[in-house]
């Protein structure tokens, strides 16, 4: 299954909070990256957060993986978590007549 993942930052760190909590941030997100449950991933463009392309079993899954992140568990970031999948309508463009 795949879940787009988009943070928002919700409570700003102080840069004494980054020092602190960003050296944890990275690695734990490396590890859901090297373990396949993080398919790929983006800072956002339109204000601070990230999106990951999930590759989980279930939303419960990918939940618990954003959740137990360093951000989302001080409660400085939030995820929406979105089931994402092929654009099914396309098929009708390729049906043999």
């Amino acid at each position: 299954m795949k879940v787009l993942a988009v943070a928002s930052i919700v409570q700003p760190l102080s840069p004494e909070q980054r020092q602190q909590i960003m050296p944890n941030e990275v690695p734990a997100t490396l590890k859901l990256y090297l373990d396949g449950k993080i398919e790929q991933f983006w800072f956002r463009q339109d204000k601070p957060g990230v999106i990951f392309l999930m590759n989980v079993e279930t939303i419960e899954e990918a939940r618990a993986a954003v959740e137990a992140l360093p951000l989302t568990a001080g409660r400085y970031a939030k995820y929406e978590l979105m089931h994402v999948g092929p654009l099914a309508p396309l098929g009708l463009l390729i049906q043999s007549k």
